[in-house]
């Protein structure tokens, strides 16, 4: 499965301070059909993101009956992204 989107960047302040992308409606439906599959407990589900030219494996995160794509500060900065700026996502997963 393949999924493509945009979302702003925002920043959780919590105790392991991170920023993310939140994966839109219509996306996280397809995801939550398939997550019973795919997911490895606490209903993380493994995939490979990538946004402009950088390419990385991560984790969706559940949050409030959506999911969020973490950001680490490696794809930060190699693509010029900071909070509140628009980010352009592409995940894939195995099913």
């Amino acid at each position: 499965m393949q999924l493509e989107f945009s979302g702003r960047i925002w920043f959780w302040k919590g105790p392991a301070p991170w920023y993310f992308v939140t994966v839109p409606g219509e996306q996280c439906a397809q995801l939550s059909a398939v997550a019973g599959a795919v997911t490895y407990g606490w209903g993380m589900i493994p995939v490979s993101a990538e946004i402009g030219r950088t390419r990385w494996t991560t984790s969706l995160w559940p949050k409030d009956g959506s999911y969020i794509v973490p950001l680490k500060s490696a794809v930060r900065k190699a693509e010029g992204l900071d909070e509140g700026g628009e980010a352009r996502v592409r995940i894939s997963l195995s099913i």
